[in-house]
């Protein structure tokens, strides 16, 4: 008797649960020569919602958890990654095409993302914040804090290194996120959830919706509890065009990050580049307090 396969069912990541879409809809994911892979959830404009409020709902207690228990998690993370490393061979060489050997160095460099950003944690108040000087008896200091709920439209070519180099620097310095995966190769994004639900990060911190980017993004884009959007993933996305839903965005004084333009276009970063702390910067407010020096 010849063995059945035990298919996965592929789902949404939202509040630490896998719920499929409130739309009932799914749509066909394939392989890089157009072999059939999965069916993945549709996500919609319902889903988005529920992911801002889960994102919301967490956003306390993750910026109130202190910058080495943030970097414990991320490690945490980077070690279950490193543990279905196989799981996650196989997802990406389908997924982009590529050889096995190529595929593992880049769940390899996704791991080392991870623990890159978990070693930043607790260092980034010193690089971004200062003591500043003051004519008077008082001490003036300034500290980097999270913006608050950050949407990310993960890269559309890059499943699995591109979305961790989006993700880890929002989560890194207490932010939470509601992420629009890849529409094209959502596999790795939805195994990483499975990651991440396992890995001692609480529910709603990181969010992933598997959907038509061109379908969510205006939604994700104009939310008024959104705080800021990574419009990364605009690049190479089908009928999405960064420019409008930037518009979209400044509706409601959005915190935007533009993807990279080249000629006109919009374009991926190398993601095997160093990261540097450009996407750390980029969702951090700096506060500064006036104390009075005393006696």
């Amino acid at each position: 008797m010849t063995r059945l396969d035990v298919r996965k069912t592929y789902k949404l990541y939202i509040g630490g649960k896998f719920p499929r879409s409130e739309s009932g809809r799914s749509y066909e994911v394939v392989s890089a020569k157009g072999d059939f892979l999965a069916n993945a959830s549709m996500g919609s404009r319902k889903d988005v919602r529920d992911a801002v409020v889960a994102a919301r709902g967490a956003l306390s207690g993750w910026a109130g958890a202190t910058a080495y228990n943030r970097g414990q998690v991320l490690y945490r993370a980077a070690e279950v990654l490193e543990g279905r490393r196989a799981q996650f061979v196989d997802e990406v060489a389908a997924g982009e095409g590529l050889s096995a050997r190529a595929a593992g160095a880049v769940v390899d460099a996704s791991v080392d993302r991870f623990v890159w950003y978990a070693g930043w944690t607790d260092k980034i108040a010193q690089v971004l914040g200062n003591l500043n000087p003051v004519a008077g008896p008082f001490f003036n200091v300034s500290a980097p804090e999270p913006t608050g709920v950050v949407g990310i439209l993960a890269p559309q070519s890059s499943s699995l290194l591109g979305l961790i180099s989006v993700v880890a620097p929002v989560v890194a310095t207490g932010n939470t996120a509601v992420v629009v995966t890849s529409a094209a190769r959502p596999l790795p994004a939805i195994t990483l959830g499975e990651v991440l639900a396992t890995s001692d990060l609480p529910g709603g911190v990181v969010n992933l919706i598997t959907a038509k980017t061109q379908e969510v993004a205006p939604w994700l884009a104009s939310h008024r509890d959104v705080n800021a959007i990574d419009l990364t993933g605009a690049a190479g996305a089908d009928g999405v065009e960064w420019g409008a839903l930037e518009a979209e965005a400044a509706g409601n004084l959005k915190r935007v990050l533009r993807p990279e333009v080249a000629d006109g276009v919009a374009v991926e970063p190398d993601w095997s580049a160093d990261p540097g702390l450009g996407r750390i910067r980029a969702f951090v407010e700096t506060k500064t307090v006036w104390h009075p020096k005393g006696l």
